[in-house]
């Protein structure tokens, strides 16, 4: 058995390799892969119709972009050393990517709530994301590169005090850390709690119930998924039944008590749809069941699980099934999930995941705050962000080697700010491509 201290000097002398200060530079390598073609060549196997949409929809700004294009990101954190401290990361940590969701117990938590992309690697890479989109939002919001380092650096300390927080406390009781409302929202004041509490107002109210409103309509005495081509479309008789065989494989890797629960649904309908941002063009299905008893509507989602972006830059062994990969990384990350998380295989023998289509959930709006809500808000993230790693990582080490001072702090901060250029580059890169017809673009 490792003891603390020498937990602590692993972390230290992780320096030695990559010293704090190293983060905050960033310089893109003389064979930097065009970002373009990363961007194409990730989408050779999705959904060719709706790639034009995902880049329409990259194209609307920097942070739109940094939204989609994580696989260029870590291209690019994978050119550069790494401290080897690992986790389980969740991959694409930016701002967008934390939020709000029901517990099994119907508590709203704040936490890390997308897992495509999750896979094990060195601790900083999420760090360096999420201070990346904070840069860029801020930008986006018309804030100083001042503001926008402060904002990316209030993240990074967040981050570097929770875990030294963490590394004091025991197995279980980290393993109970948990982010909900009643902790967030003594931080807030005036304006602030009045947005946050419409905001919450608003998740709870994200549920089956309003999407059967919101996404249904009566057809022939039916309750039917409307078509709203391309971004939700009816099944074709071919593509409904493959999607009953791709649920009841799901529903197999559901515990048995979940399996009871769901055999208490009967599957209504069934549509494709069209989601995220950096998701467009994976293959996605709702699935609409009601209640045998009473007629109570759940909405269920089996997206599509592809190869994460980071599985090409690390070491860690490939997982037999991408869409358990993305279930077991949710579960070990999450203070609480989804109590219908399964995983299957489909058609072609394409991997899946489902998940609870609305579950109280809801995000932030990064774009109407002002600096001081942006700073607080990446705090937050970075205290949460350091809860779900400590969850899988030796927060001892990592905590010895961040430190007490700010240095990695300033670093990362440095860093965001000049992966912000970058990403000014890159988006215009591709609204380059789209003007001369490489790529093809739609609104939606």
């Amino acid at each position: 058995m490792v003891d603390a201290a020498q937990r602590t000097k692993r972390g230290r002398a992780a320096r030695k390799t990559v010293s704090r200060s190293s983060h905050g530079r960033w310089i893109p390598a003389g064979d930097r892969p065009d970002p373009v073609a990363v961007l194409v060549e990730q989408g050779a196997d999705r959904v060719r119709e709706l790639l034009p949409i995902r880049y329409g929809r990259m194209a609307q700004s920097p942070f739109a972009f940094l939204r989609g294009a994580a696989a260029v990101m870590a291209a690019d954190l994978a050119a550069v050393p790494d401290t080897g401290l690992q986790v389980q990361l969740c991959g694409d940590a930016h701002l967008l990517n934390f939020g709000v969701y029901a517990s099994p117990e119907r508590e709203l938590l704040f936490d890390v709530n997308d897992f495509d992309e999750t896979f094990p690697g060195p601790f900083e890479w999420d760090v360096k994301r999420l201070a990346a989109s904070v840069a860029v939002a801020a930008r986006d919001n018309g804030e100083t590169d001042r503001q926008a380092r402060a904002a990316a650096r209030a993240a990074a300390g967040a981050y570097r005090e929770t875990m030294r927080r963490l590394s004091g406390l025991g197995e279980l009781s980290v393993w109970y850390q948990r982010m909900d409302t009643s902790q967030v929202l003594p931080l807030l004041t005036g304006r602030q709690r009045h947005r946050v509490d419409r905001g919450l107002a608003h998740a709870q109210r994200r549920t089956s119930l309003q999407a059967l409103d919101k996404l249904t309509e009566e057809r022939d005495g039916q309750r039917r998924i409307i078509s709203d081509p391309p971004l939700l479309e009816a099944l074709s008789d071919v593509e409904y039944r493959a999607v009953g065989k791709v649920f009841s494989s799901y529903r197999a890797t559901l515990p048995e008590e979940l399996r009871e629960l769901l055999d208490r649904f009967q599957l209504i309908d069934a549509a494709r749809k069209v989601v995220g941002v950096g998701s467009v063009g994976t293959r996605c299905y709702i699935v609409l069941l009601l209640g045998r008893a009473h007629g109570e509507p759940l909405f269920l989602q089996l997206k599509e699980a592809q190869r994460s972006v980071l599985a090409a830059h690390v070491s860690a062994a490939p997982p037999a099934h991408q869409g358990h990969r993305v279930v077991a990384g949710q579960r070990l990350l999450q203070a609480a999930s989804d109590i219908f998380l399964g995983w299957t295989t489909g058609p072609a023998g394409r991997h899946f995941y489902g998940r609870q289509l609305r579950d109280m959930k809801g995000s932030a709006e990064i774009g109407t705050m002002t600096p001081r809500d942006l700073a607080d808000y990446a705090a937050l993230c970075g205290r949460t962000l350091a809860q779900a790693h400590a969850r899988s990582g030796d927060r001892i080490a990592i905590a010895g080697y961040l430190g007490g001072a700010d240095t990695f702090d300033t670093a990362i901060a440095d860093f965001a700010v000049h992966y912000a250029d970058q990403t000014v580059t890159d988006l215009a890169e591709l609204t380059a491509a789209i003007a001369d017809g490489r790529v093809r673009a739609e609104s939606d």
